[in-house]
């Protein structure tokens, strides 16, 4: 289970929050103008990626406040919460696994 510390409340487990997706997607700028196949790149496409990741959630059984979350996706460690009208924290780059001679597909 994850440990996730709202901004307002304190740390609180996972099951009292709401996942919403991926964080910072801004609106489109003039919807109207969107046709089928770009309303379906708003709503549906997103990005997946290893590593660090901005994901928006909802402490729905604390203050109900919308928040966001800097996690790392292939750890699960929870890296920065901060709230809406913050910025994303600056966060180093993930680094590589260290790889020994049999993952680099080295001799055995």
């Amino acid at each position: 289970m994850l440990l996730i510390t709202c901004p307002w409340c304190g740390p609180r487990d996972e099951t009292e929050y709401h996942y919403g997706g991926q964080a910072h997607v801004p609106y489109p700028e003039t919807p109207a103008d969107l046709d089928d196949r770009q309303w379906a790149e708003y709503v549906f496409y997103r990005d997946n990626p290893k590593g660090h990741f901005a994901e928006r959630w909802m402490h729905g059984l604390g203050c109900r406040r919308w928040f966001n979350v800097l996690r790392d996706t292939v750890s699960y460690d929870v890296l920065a919460v901060y709230r809406l009208d913050e910025p994303r924290p600056e966060l180093p780059a993930p680094h590589a696994p260290h790889q020994t001679a049999e993952t680099a597909g080295g001799n055995r």
